[in-house]
């Protein structure tokens, strides 16, 4: 399976429903008789697919003599032994040894009786994982120091933050997925209860221009941020605020079979060190 991402990697989404993760593993088209054979036959006993001698020898005669004829030999160019692969990214997940199954054959153009089989929506899955999301860098004025009651505007560049995509594809296959990532929303978390979030839900939606927040300029000076943070402490007998700015990413998908959908939204965040200083004048 091959993913094609279109731009540079710099995160991974974190899946919002924690109670969804993409697949850890999959079935997948992946020899031919002859390339099953030549696999097992040329493997000494003691390393075919680092089992035991007498394990080895037990995959030699399945394929031979049980539910098999010599490799389906005689089958040869119409259809192909299944096996399972596990996804690079989730090779630690328990669940990465779901797919047990010794390889079975499947006939060409047939659907396999078996959940963990590749499908337009898996690759979609897989594609998941590979979505190259930018760091959620924001934009603060004032820059640096924060000032107590001093509203900090918050932004983010919408020339950076646009959708990402990425193409999963099964070689020697029709197979194809493209999963969108569109980013929808901007989460603020202070770091600390002495501050007042703008909005109060600290929930930044996306403009209809594609931007999040608004930048900071004179004019505003009298103005509520639409999108920030008012600091109420100043941290010099705390330390620095961790700033954990998130945004939250739709994700959809299509296919070359015409499958779609959507998948639970992802989330990635950035923590900023935030200092907040006391001052009697204020000028910007």
């Amino acid at each position: 399976m091959n993913g094609d991402p279109s731009t540079t990697k710099t995160g991974s989404l974190s899946p919002k429903n924690t109670n969804w993760t993409p697949p850890a593993c999959w079935y997948e088209p992946k020899f031919s008789p002859k390339e099953l054979k030549s696999l097992i036959e040329g493997f000494d006993s003691n390393k075919f697919m680092g089992v035991g001698p007498l394990l080895a020898e037990a995959f030699r005669t399945y394929f031979q003599t049980d539910d098999y004829d010599d490799y389906n030999m005689a089958k040869q160019g119409k259809g192909m032994f299944w096996t399972a692969v596990v996804n690079p990214a989730r090779k630690d997940d328990p669940k990465a040894m779901s797919c047990d199954k010794p390889p079975f054959w499947v006939d060409k153009n047939d659907t396999p009786d078996e959940p963990l089989a590749v499908s337009p929506k898996i690759l979609a899955e897989y594609a998941y994982d590979e979505l190259p999301v930018p760091d959620t860098a924001i934009t603060m004025s004032p820059d640096g120091k924060q000032t107590v009651n001093l509203d900090t505007w918050v932004w983010l560049n919408k020339s950076k933050f646009k959708p990402v995509s990425v193409t999963a594809s099964l070689p020697n296959t029709n197979l194809s997925a493209t999963t969108t990532a569109t980013p929808v929303a901007l989460t603020l978390e202070p770091g600390t209860a002495d501050a007042e979030l703008h909005p109060s839900s600290g929930e930044c939606p996306i403009n209809t221009d594609g931007s999040i927040g608004t930048p900071y300029s004179a004019d505003k000076k009298n103005q509520t941020p639409p999108c920030g943070i008012t600091y109420l402490r100043s941290t010099n007998n705390t330390g620095p605020h961790h700033l954990k700015a998130t945004l939250t990413w739709n994700i959809s998908w299509t296919s070359t079979n015409a499958q779609g959908g959507d998948l639970p939204d992802g989330a990635f965040g950035t923590t900023t060190d935030v200092t907040v200083q006391e001052v009697q004048a204020i000028n910007r």
